[in-house]
């Protein structure tokens, strides 16, 4: 009886680390593949052919970095584009640094709300203000802690709109690299996350963008109603907005160098939570097959560690699932680091291994978290 249930558990563990296997090597090798051996089409470089933009950024007591990052966005080498920060009730210095960095440049507009009428406490209703403000017809959205890679940054987001079609264009928002743990894997965490919304994006199921370099039509904006399908939800301006709106056929991704647009990365390990809390929160609310896609990505990872785990405690050779692992790691690592190297983040792939073991386990625990306590204030 006892070597029945022995064989009985061989087959388990062989039958899970095989299907676990073949999941993930389908992920890597069809869906992140896309990404990894992108090349994206030749396209004219004459600004002349580029059409007016609006930049817009929220900022909420975001005096310092409108100081040290705006001038950046200013002075942008393009010929035709507007500035628009919405001042969202800031009680610091920030409308006066506004009103003096005006009187020098005449591309900046000033939106401010004195008055609080975000009742969600989210970003939606001042980037909404924003996007309503903007005289042109390309939104292009960051935040005030962002600084772009080049005075190129506009051009290269509003290339990819070259195709009539096109109206969102998801671009890559890399964070700022630092010393530390903490660092390393708020980095490795966005290349991942990139790794997945610009794949399905470039096999026409694109669901999300990031906020912090995202571009897409005001009238796209304004035909769905804005944000109002998910205005009580406190984020998912970036994400349920373009899993709304974006399409095969109306959604484009530029990654460019130029393109890029970096963040700062939080400085400590409870505010970094906070942030990523308040970023999954949106997922229970995404499509169903988005839901299935992106849970397929983590149930297989779980699928495949459970069979190599439980092999090791049968009689089969302890090579065989060490054999195993080995596959799957070569395949991410040579995936993952094509990828990264797209992306510009050329040694991040080497966090592998480790990585993909401890956001197997820590994304689950924060949504677990957020079903108890939601975040809620975007600021």
């Amino acid at each position: 009886m006892f070597e029945i249930e022995l064989n009985y558990l061989i087959i388990i563990a062989l039958s899970l680390s095989t299907l676990g296997l073949l999941l993930q090597m389908g992920i890597y090798w069809g869906l992140f593949s896309r990404l990894a051996w992108y090349k994206a089409p030749e396209i004219p470089s004459a600004s002349a052919l580029l059409p007016p933009v609006s930049v817009v950024i929220c900022a909420h007591n975001e005096r310092h970095n409108l100081e040290k990052f705006l001038p950046d966005i200013l002075s942008q080498d393009y010929d035709d584009f507007e500035v628009v920060v919405v001042n969202d009730c800031s009680d610091d210095e920030t409308e006066e640094l506004l009103t003096e960095l005006s009187r020098l440049n005449p591309a900046l507009k000033i939106v401010h709300l004195r008055q609080s009428l975000n009742f969600f406490r989210s970003k939606k209703f001042p980037l909404s203000m924003g996007i309503k403000s903007a005289k042109n017809e390309i939104i292009l959205l960051t935040d005030a802690d962002c600084s772009p890679s080049g005075k190129r940054w506009i051009t290269e987001m509003v290339q990819g709109f070259q195709k009539n079609s096109t109206e969102v264009v998801l671009g890559y928002g890399p964070y700022k690299k630092k010393n530390g743990l903490l660092n390393l894997l708020i980095r490795f965490d966005t290349l991942h996350i990139a790794m997945q919304y610009l794949s399905f994006a470039l096999i026409g199921r694109p669901y999300m963008g990031v906020g912090r370099n995202l571009s897409y039509h005001k009238s796209l904006f304004l035909r769905n109603k804005g944000f109002t399908a998910h205005y009580n939800i406190p984020s998912g301006d970036d994400d349920l907005f373009i899993s709304q709106v974006a399409s095969k056929k109306n959604t484009n991704i530029v990654i460019n160098k130029e393109s890029r647009m970096y963040s700062m990365p939080k400085q400590s390990f409870s505010s970094w939570i906070t942030q990523k809390r308040r970023h999954l929160s949106t997922s229970p609310y995404y499509h169903f097959m988005t839901k299935f896609a992106l849970g397929s990505i983590i149930i297989s990872q779980w699928i495949f560690y459970a069979g190599i785990i439980v092999m090791l405690f049968t009689a089969l050779p302890w090579w065989l699932a060490v054999s195993l692992y080995m596959v799957r790691l070569i395949t991410q690592m040579i995936v993952t680091k094509a990828c990264a190297a797209q992306l510009g983040e050329n040694k991040l792939w080497l966090f592998t291994p480790v990585g993909d073991l401890f956001f197997m386990l820590f994304n689950p625990a924060l949504v677990l978290t957020n079903l108890i306590a939601k975040p809620y204030k975007w600021k």
